[in-house]
């Protein structure tokens, strides 16, 4: 009895897969000059759209970023989130405008 007690509490809760759709990047400190690339290429490609008024801007920010992220991938092995590029980006800008 006790066999099959333990046996169907297994098969009743197995241990939750973890979710392959969305991949989790630890969030690491960026080298300097992984810093310095990343605003070099956001600055060339006017990621803030300062040059003029753009049509779907938020599908452009988008394929920006996403070239970062490979190009930052390439020369420097690490992956990065997008998200935490975007939010590295704004925290140069407004918290740390002398390393901008």
């Amino acid at each position: 009895m006790a066999e099959r007690l333990s046996a169907s509490s297994a098969e009743e809760s197995p241990e939750p897969q973890p979710s392959r759709s969305r991949r989790r990047y630890k969030a690491t400190n960026m080298a300097f000059e992984e810093m310095v690339e990343m605003v070099s290429i956001l600055r060339r490609e006017d990621y803030d759209g300062k040059k003029g008024p753009y049509t779907r801007p938020n599908m452009r920010k988008d394929k920006i970023m996403s070239s970062v992220v490979t190009a930052l991938e390439h020369k420097f092995g690490t992956k990065r989130a997008k998200e935490q590029l975007r939010k590295r980006w704004s925290d140069l800008k407004t918290r740390e405008p002398e390393q901008y």
